[in-house]
């Protein structure tokens, strides 16, 4: 099995490790961003780095009711 520093030659491992850092900040900022909108705690996306547990919240994400949607419903049922 090849390391990422095989793949890469002999580059610099700093760049690697960036790399990798940018995409964990990405990584995070987004699910982050999906869960915040969905009116869960930006702090799940975390959970998103488990195994097994990742796939259970994009289930919940996908068939769940969310919050915000149950907030909408409430509010529209005390409107009528």
């Amino acid at each position: 099995m090849m390391t990422v520093m095989q793949i890469n030659g002999n580059g610099n491992p700093l760049l690697v490790i960036g790399g990798v850092v940018l995409f964990l900040i990405l990584f995070i900022t987004v699910w982050w961003s999906i869960f915040s909108k969905a009116g869960y705690s930006g702090a799940l996306s975390l959970l998103m780095f488990i195994p097994v547990v990742n796939i259970i919240l994009l289930l919940i994400l996908a068939f769940g009711e969310w919050p915000i949607q149950r907030e909408i419903r409430l509010l529209r049922e005390r409107s009528r």
